[in-house]
């Protein structure tokens, strides 16, 4: 008895700190109301999205460990001012966030940022630049086919050619780029040369050469993984049992640190919005609501459940691709909720910030918004340039 009150207190006191957790599964727990469960609802979970995620937050943790990012701590290291590190950082989000997808990218470039700030004494501008991150997450990956989980779908749902894909979201692309630079150069308005120096701790760090081993293993993991975003293989799950069994075998400590918290929020919202698109009800209401007006349903409903699953819910009931496609790939402006990506991100900064979340929100609500109003509108215009 005394042990199931204290595993009860313990899942209270993880909802009760993972804020983002508590509202997918409360999300799950409705959903589940409106659409009982079955092994259709089952299926229709985004398994591979998943994996993939499980792959990139393991094999990531390993990087981490074995310091695999040194050669861009170097780098960072030749940049003296705060305004030329900065934009080093947001614009390495910006364009790796094309190749690697928005959420691998932050998991790249957060953790490297707070190292960085921290080893100069720079703290006071984590929230700002990680929220600058965030945008140049979502606004990045909106270029290529495979630089978002919603853009893989839709991609490959639309029927076009990748070229004709990124010439529609070229011109959001590079306005937004433009604009994160006016952002960066707001945020140091007072002294454009502020300067940092990094601690010697951080800067003459070295490789260990007894996990030599260790390193080759993540680097060729990292290549597998990434392989098996760009190809679509149907044969993720194998990537991902290799992944698992390689970790273990060099390091099964490794696996402990997975960040599964993230993992379980990413599985609610993907039960939400299944049982969503599978309640009879509600797929007629949007049948009628979203033809037309997909730009701003993508953007509303990403609000609720996330834009990939938001992608999800309205692709079969939509009939201006393009549309939704901007909206999701803008719905991640408004809200923590509106892209796994901001979820990501979130989760990163409070692991080194556990009391930190509502600065973490206040920051990046007070930034996203005021870069949401300022593409809204250009998104909206572009929406009637159809596929």
């Amino acid at each position: 008895m005394e042990s199931s009150k204290s595993v009860f207190v313990k899942i209270k006191e993880l909802l009760k700190k993972e804020i983002m957790l508590s509202v997918s599964v409360l999300a799950a727990v409705i959903a589940l109301f409106i659409t009982p469960p079955s092994a259709a609802l089952i299926s229709d979970i985004d398994w591979k999205t998943l994996a993939t995620l499980f792959m990139m937050l393991t094999v990531l943790e390993g990087f981490k460990k074995e310091n695999i990012f040194l050669p861009l701590i170097r780098f960072s290291s030749k940049l003296s001012t705060m305004f030329g590190l900065s934009l080093f950082l947001v614009f390495g989000v910006f364009f790796t966030s094309m190749f690697v997808t928005n959420d691998v990218s932050l998991i790249i470039f957060v953790p490297l940022t707070i190292l960085l700030f921290r080893s100069g004494k720079k703290e006071k501008y984590i929230l700002p630049v990680i929220s600058m991150e965030n945008i140049a997450a979502i606004r990045g990956s909106m270029l290529m086919p495979f630089g978002s989980p919603q853009n893989l779908f839709l991609f490959g749902k639309s029927g076009v050619s990748v070229w004709k894909f990124m010439l529609h979201m070229l011109p959001l692309n590079v306005f937004s780029g433009l604009l994160l630079i006016l952002f960066i150069r707001i945020l140091y308005h007072k002294d454009k040369s502020e300067k940092i120096v990094l601690s010697s701790e951080t800067t003459d760090t070295r490789w260990s050469a007894d996990k030599k081993k260790n390193r080759i293993v993540y680097i060729l993991l990292f290549m597998m993984i990434i392989l098996t975003i760009v190809t679509r293989t149907s044969l993720w799950y194998i990537a991902a049992i290799i992944v698992a069994v390689a970790v273990y075998i060099v390091d099964k400590q490794l696996l402990k640190q997975t960040d599964y918290v993230l993992l379980l929020t990413f599985l609610c919202f993907f039960i939400f919005s299944s049982s969503i698109a599978a309640n009879p009800t509600i797929s007629e209401f949007l049948s009628k609501s979203v033809a037309e007006h997909e730009y701003w349903w993508a953007i509303a409903l990403s609000q609720v459940i996330s834009n990939v699953p938001a992608s999800i819910v309205l692709y079969p009931f939509t009939t201006n691709l393009s549309a939704l496609l901007y909206g999701a790939d803008t719905a991640g402006l408004c809200s923590l909720i509106g892209s796994l990506a901001s979820v990501i991100n979130y989760r990163i900064y409070i692991r080194e910030y556990p009391k930190n979340g509502l600065k973490f929100v206040k920051a990046f609500t007070l930034i996203s918004w005021a870069f949401f109003a300022i593409v809204a509108v250009p998104g909206l215009l572009l929406s009637a340039w159809r596929f």
